[in-house]
């Protein structure tokens, strides 16, 4: 990568940035704070206001009384100064969120979709219900960022396929993008919930640590330094194919474990799939429930025979945790999706104690904390932060 000499115009840039990352996370401040918390003299201070109020990009938003002398102005990044959109598409519906530059979601509208239903028109009748609802043009959107279920292809952003979604294949991007008029990425939705725990959940502050998903699908996020691993073709965390103790090999592979379908021929999902779990509930005791009323149940109790079926239900889930915790020794993983919130704290404790007894190390394992539209929430903090890379970048232009 090239080298950018220190030039005045640069040392503005990396300024104004500090100065907005600033006023985003601890604003609204006064020009003598900025310049305390950015080490900038109050000349440099003001210079760097003038130059992001000229933008739009800042404004003084109130008064902080003193001591001796006038009150002094409260500096806020204008909210308005960029918005993005962030989707969920499922097998049933579209939901598409609308932000502003600060984070702030300003509306959220859902779309039924259709078997088969066009990707580029359902995503473009959420994003404009959204917009109507937020009172903001279509074209005044500065990112998009959409999670789907299945496998996207890290070297093009495009779907390789997504299991419950048909119509959504190779080309979807570059339609999307022509439809948009605007950048557009599409996302692994158990990768944007890993994004969104880590901003707001049970990640926060963590730097590296390994998702596992049970819900519709069945799949395995990990961030290590703060950056999701996707592999080279996009396939890391297929864990529902794992090959594992008292399971058959998973063979003819061909896309994604779905969760709540008729159980793999092998593999991790076998064990740990819908169908695995109801007749694992019904061998303790608890007959005619589904999976997520069994787990739920069970947890609630917590004692006697449900406490027993917690117990085998984690001692298999330890077996996929373990796997990735020889690996990659995150030292946290993250149990999520409607399976993992079913179960809660007192299956999060079980799986935590069995993967101890069968890895050499003993990682942490919490439920995860978001469990309203968390692939959502992963989506809008991702095009925010597009959203701000662009702006926040181009202060001096």
């Amino acid at each position: 990568m090239a080298r950018r000499p220190g030039t005045p115009r640069l040392l503005r840039e990396l300024n104004d940035r500090a100065a907005l990352e600033l006023l985003i996370g601890e604003g609204p401040l006064t020009r003598a704070q900025i310049g305390d918390r950015t080490g900038l003299s109050k000349v440099t201070a003001s210079q760097l206001l003038g130059r992001l109020e000229e933008r739009g990009l800042v404004q003084v938003v109130g008064e902080q009384a003193g001591g001796r002398g006038p009150n002094a102005a409260l500096y806020a990044v204008v909210p308005s100064a960029a918005f993005v959109a962030g989707l969920e598409v499922g097998p049933e519906a579209v939901i598409a969120g609308i932000a502003d530059i600060t984070g702030a979601e300003r509306s959220r509208a859902v779309v039924a979709l259709d078997d088969g239903a066009d990707p580029v028109q359902s995503v473009h009748a959420a994003v404009a219900k959204a917009c109507r609802s937020a009172k903001v043009p279509v074209s005044a959107l500065h990112a998009f960022v959409i999670g789907t279920p299945g496998v996207v292809d890290p070297r093009t952003g495009d779907v390789r396929f997504a299991f419950d979604l048909p119509a959504w294949h190779e080309g979807v991007l570059d339609a999307l993008r022509r439809d948009l008029g605007r950048p557009v990425i599409i996302e692994n939705d158990v990768n944007l919930v890993a994004v969104a725990e880590r901003e707001h959940g049970a990640a926060r502050d963590v730097a590296d640590f390994a998702l596992v998903w049970i819900d519709r699908g069945l799949g395995l996020a990990v961030m290590m330094g703060d950056r999701l691993h996707r592999g080279v073709s996009g396939g890391a965390g297929e864990i529902g194919y794992l090959p594992v103790p008292g399971a058959a090999l998973p063979e003819g592979v061909t896309e994604s474990v779905t969760y709540g379908q008729p159980a793999l021929a092998g593999g991790f999902g076998s064990l740990v799939g819908a169908d695995a779990v109801v007749a694992l509930a019904a061998e303790h005791g608890i007959a005619g429930k589904s999976a997520l009323e069994a787990v739920a149940e069970a947890a609630a109790v917590d004692s006697g025979p449900a406490a027993d079926f917690l117990d085998a239900l984690a001692t298999r889930l330890a077996l996929g945790v373990a796997a990735v915790n020889i690996v990659l020794d995150l030292g946290l993983v993250v149990v999520t999706g409607a399976l993992g919130a079913a179960g809660g704290a007192p299956l999060a404790r079980r799986v935590e104690h069995a993967t101890a007894r069968i890895s050499p190390t003993r990682p942490r394992v919490v439920p995860g904390q978001l469990t309203r539209t968390p692939v959502l929430q992963g989506a809008l903090h991702t095009a925010v932060a597009h959203a701000r890379e662009e702006v926040f970048s181009t202060t001096t232009d």
